[in-house]
């Protein structure tokens, strides 16, 4: 398996892993109304705010990235394109949506911006290359 392919992986196991941090996060709130309810979790959703909003919003932003990502490796795998170019722009991706996630997490519009559309460069590097 290339490095690009468990790029993929890692890609697919960050948005889970995002919201896995507001969930732990959950457990050590006082009000059981803010404690995750795996029972109901759209209610729980509903209910965040601050950073475990904007946790669940990277959540979902990521799972939004993923099938651009995915199609763009595909892609440019099936197209023969040089593999050592794959692996390191689907590795940078990685990196770039790691930062993404922290960058929105700590609540940083403007560079979160930044860093959303350096992903979107790289799946576009990958796209033309087939």
């Amino acid at each position: 398996m290339t490095i690009a392919n468990w790029c993929i992986l890692a890609a697919c196991l960050l948005p889970p892993g995002t919201i896995a941090l507001a969930k732990a996060a959950s457990f050590r709130a006082a009000d059981k109304k803010m404690q995750y309810d795996n029972n109901n979790p759209r209610l729980w959703e509903s209910r965040l705010t601050g950073w475990q909003q904007r946790a669940n919003a990277a959540q979902m932003n990521g799972f939004e990235a993923l099938p651009l990502f995915i199609a763009a490796v595909i892609l440019a795998q099936q197209a023969h394109a040089d593999q050592s170019m794959i692996d390191m722009l689907a590795a940078s991706f990685i990196g770039i949506r790691v930062a993404y996630t922290a960058v929105y997490i700590l609540n940083m519009g403007n560079l979160r911006s930044i860093i959303w559309f350096a992903g979107l460069i790289v799946c576009i590097s990958l796209l033309t290359m087939t």
